[in-house]
C-alpha cells in the first residue's frame, strides 16, 4: 500500500523558492548558483538546486538534515532521530563522495572510514543559502566531489534577533544573533543551543524504551570590511559541540537495543580570505580550515578520532568578451588520528581553470582541473555544460564530467584490518557521470519545472572485505528527476518532484544500500499579510538495508509536515509547527525509530 502511496505522488519535492504572490511572479529574480567558481544561472546548469534563507524558515527546518531530504537524488540516511549519524548519498553515491563546504571550507570528516559528513547537529540558524550540485564536480573541488556537492554560505546579521521553542520529549531550542551591516563593512555573531531528552534510539517498536536525549550548542562569527574600492577582506569561524546518547549491539544477541553508549562531538570551521582587483582581474586568496574531536563510549570502553584540513587557495576571476572564466591554485592538507592509535597525513595540491561562454541562446561552461595527491598519484578531471534556450520558456540543458577520489586515511592505514600483510595499494576511486535536463518557465513566472536524465558510474570503489581495504566493486547509478514550482495566486505556493534511482553493484548485481527507488515530496507553502508557513508531505519507497549479517528490506513510508508563523507586529512572531502530522511509524535506517507526532512552539524577535 505505502508503495502505491509513494507512486500516486510522484511528482512531488523540496520547496526550493521563497514564497511570492502571483501578482509578484513577473518580479522575481533568476536564482543563481556561486559554488560553481563562476556564478551560474540555477536554469542553466544540470544538477544545481539552490535552497534560500526564506524557504529555510518557512519550512521550519531546524537541522540541514530536515531538508535535504527533499531535494531530488538525496537520500538522507539518519541512525537515531536526535543526534544519531545522518548522512547523505547524492544519486547513489556512497556519503564520502558528497563534499560538504561552509563559506568555501572543507569539512568532511577525515577521521571517519569513508570521509563522510554528519549532518546530525549541523543546525540552519545561521544559514543564508545551501547550493547543491550533484553529479561529480571534481573539475571544481577536486576529490570527494564523486557524487557532488553541498554548499552551505553563513549570513550576515543586521540588528538584533531572538528566538524560542519549546515542544515534544521535553525539547527546548534558542538563539540569539546580533550585528551591523553596511557598504563599507559587517559584523555579527550568534548562539544557539538545542536540548531534548528524544526518544530511543533503537526502534521502541522493538521493546526499546530508554530515551536518548542530544544536546547541541553552536556559536558563530561573520565579518567584512571593504578597504577601498579594489580591496576587501571578509572572513567567518563557526563552532558546534554535541553530545548524543545512542543505542548499540549489547551481547549476547548483538542486535541494536537500548544501551548506556554516548558520542560526543567538537567541530570548528572558518575561513579568511582578500579580495583585490589587480592587472584586469578579481583575485580571491584565501585560508580555510576545520577540525573535528569525536569521542564515543560504547560497553563501557572509549574511542577518540580526531581530524582536521586546510585549504590554501588563490583564484582569479576576469570577463573578454562574452567569456566569464576563473582559474588558480590549491593546496589540500588533512589528517587524522584514529583510535586504533594509527595517524595519517593526506594532502593534494591542484591548479584549476573554468570558463563559461554566452553567446546569443547559447551557454557553455567548461572545466579542467588537475591534482597531484602525495601518496595515490596524479588526476586529471573535467566537466563540460551546455545550455540553450529553445524559446517558449524552454531550456535543454546536459553535461558530463569525471571526479575521483583519494582514499582516506583509514583505508590508507588500513584500519582494524586483520588479513594478512601486505595489503594491495590502493589506487584513488574514479567516476563519470552524463545527464541530460529539459526545463521550463512560464513568461509570467509562475510556473516552472525541469526534467533529469543521468546516469553516474563509479569505478575502483574502495570497499572493506576479508579483514582489508581493495578496490574492487563497480558501481552504477540511472535516474530520474522531475521538480517543479506553481505560483497558485492568494499568496500559494506549490513546489514538485520525484526522483527514481536505480543504484547498484555492477561487480554482485545487487542494489546498493540505503538508497530508495522512488522518493520525492511536496511543499504547498501560503504567505499572508500576517500569517505563513508550509505543508511538506515526504515519501520513500522500500529500500535495501544492512540488518547486521544479512540484508533486509526496510518498509517505505509517507510523512507529513506542518510548519506555521503569525507575525504579531513588525518586531514579534510566534511560530508553531507539527513534525509527522499523521503519527506514522517509520524508520530511515532500519532498525532506527522516528518520532511519532511531535509538536513545538515558539517566538522570534527582531529589532
Amino acid at each position: 500500500m505505502k508503495r502505491s502511496i509513494l507512486l500516486s505522488t510522484a511528482a512531488i519535492a523540496a520547496a526550493f523558492a521563497a514564497p511570492a504572490s502571483a501578482e509578484d511572479a513577473t518580479q522575481l529574480d533568476e536564482v543563481i548558483v556561486t559554488a560553481t567558481r563562476i556564478p551560474a544561472i540555477v536554469a542553466d546548469t544540470p544538477g544545481a538546486r539552490v535552497i534560500d534563507g526564506k524557504t529555510i524558515a518557512q519550512r521550519g527546518a531546524i537541522f540541514a538534515a530536515d531538508i535535504l531530504a527533499d531535494v531530488p537524488g538525496l537520500s538522507v540516511t539518519r541512525s537515531g532521530a536526535f543526534g544519531g549519524v545522518a548522512q547523505v548519498r547524492m544519486r547513489g553515491a556512497t556519503p564520502g563522495k558528497t563534499l560538504v563546504l561552509v563559506d568555501g571550507a572543507p569539512v568532511n570528516d577525515s577521521a571517519e572510514p569513508n570521509g563522510a559528513y554528519d549532518f546530525s547537529s549541523f543546525e540552519l540558524a545561521d544559514i543564508a543559502r545551501i547550493e547543491v550540485l550533484s553529479g561529480p564536480q571534481s573539475s571544481l573541488w577536486g576529490s570527494d566531489a564523486i557524487g557532488g556537492v553541498i554548499s552551505f554560505t553563513t549570513q550576515e546579521i543586521e540588528g538584533l534577533r531572538a528566538e524560542a521553542e519549546a515542544g515534544s520529549f521535553d525539547t527546548v531550542r534558542g538563539r540569539v544573533s546580533a550585528g551591523v551591516a553596511n557598504e563599507t563593512y559587517a559584523f555579527s555573531a550568534y548562539a544557539s543551543r538545542f536540548d531534548t531528552d528524544g526518544i530511543s534510539a533503537a526502534d521502541e517498536a522493538d521493546g526499546n524504551t530508554e530515551a536518548d536525549g542530544f544536546r547541541s550548542t553552536t556559536l558563530g562569527a561573520k565579518g567584512r570590511y571593504v578597504l577601498s574600492d579594489a580591496v576587501k577582506v571578509d572572513g567567518s569561524v563557526r563552532w558546534n559541540k554535541s553530545k548524543a546518547d545512542i543505542d548499540g549491539f549489547p551481547a549476547p544477541n548483538f542486535t541494536l537495543a537500548d544501551t548506556d553508549d554516548t558520542q560526543e562531538s567538537e567541530q570548528w570551521s572558518g575561513f579568511g580570505r582578500v579580495t583585490a582587483k589587480a592587472f584586469g582581474l578579481t583575485h580571491q586568496f584565501s585560508v580555510s580550515a576545520s577540525d573535528l574531536d569525536r569521542s564515543s563510549v560504547s560497553g563501557g570502553f572509549g574511542s577518540t578520532f580526531t581530524g582536521d584540513r586546510q585549504a590554501y587557495r588563490w583564484q582569479a576571476n576576469g570577463q573578454a568578451q562574452d567569456i566569464d572564466y576563473a582559474f588558480g591554485v590549491e593546496r589540500n592538507e588533512a589528517s587524522a588520528a584514529l583510535s586504533s592509535g594509527l595517524s595519517r597525513d593526506l594532502s593534494i595540491t591542484s591548479v584549476f581553470g573554468v570558463a563559461q561562454y554566452n553567446v546569443g541562446a547559447l551557454n557553455l561552461t567548461g572545466g579542467l582541473r588537475y591534482d597531484d595527491t602525495d601518496d595515490f598519484g596524479s588526476k586529471m578531471t573535467g566537466r563540460v555544460s551546455a545550455a540553450y534556450d529553445l524559446a517558449g520558456g524552454f531550456i535543454l540543458s546536459g553535461a558530463y564530467g569525471t571526479g575521483f577520489k583519494s582514499p582516506t586515511v583509514s583505508q590508507a592505514v588500513c584500519d582494524f584490518c586483520f588479513a594478512p600483510r601486505p595489503y594491495p595499494e590502493l589506487k584513488p576511486e574514479t567516476a563519470d557521470s552524463v545527464e541530460i535536463a529539459l526545463g521550463w518557465a512560464s513568461a509570467d513566472g509562475r510556473f516552472d519545472g525541469r526534467a533529469t536524465l543521468y546516469r553516474l558510474n563509479v569505478e575502483d570503489q574502495i570497499t572493506y572485505s576479508a579483514g582489508r581495504y581493495i578496490n574492487v566493486a563497480k558501481t552504477r547509478s540511472d535516474g530520474f528527476e522531475l521538480e517543479g514550482r506553481a505560483l497558485l495566486g492568494g499568496g500559494l505556493d506549490l513546489t514538485l518532484a520525484y526522483a527514481w534511482t536505480d543504484a547498484t553493484d555492477r561487480t554482485t548485481g545487487a542494489r546498493l544500500l540505503r538508497v530508495p527507488e522512488h522518493a520525492g515530496s511536496a511543499t504547498l507553502g501560503w504567505t499572508g499579510d500576517r500569517l505563513s508557513g508550509a505543508l511538506t508531505v515526504r515519501a520513500e519507497g522500500d529500500q535495501d538495508d544492512s540488518g547486521g549479517f544479512s540484508i533486509v528490506a526496510r518498509d517505505g513510508f509517507v510523512t507529513a509536515n506542518l510548519n506555521a508563523a503569525y507575525e504579531l507586529t513588525g518586531q514579534v512572531t510566534l511560530t508553531a509547527r507539527i513534525e509527522n502530522l499523521g503519527d506514522e511509524h517509520y524508520q530511515q535506517v532500519f532498525g532506527y525509530g522516528e518520532p511519532g507526532r511531535s509538536g513545538y512552539v515558539g517566538i522570534r524577535l527582531r529589532y
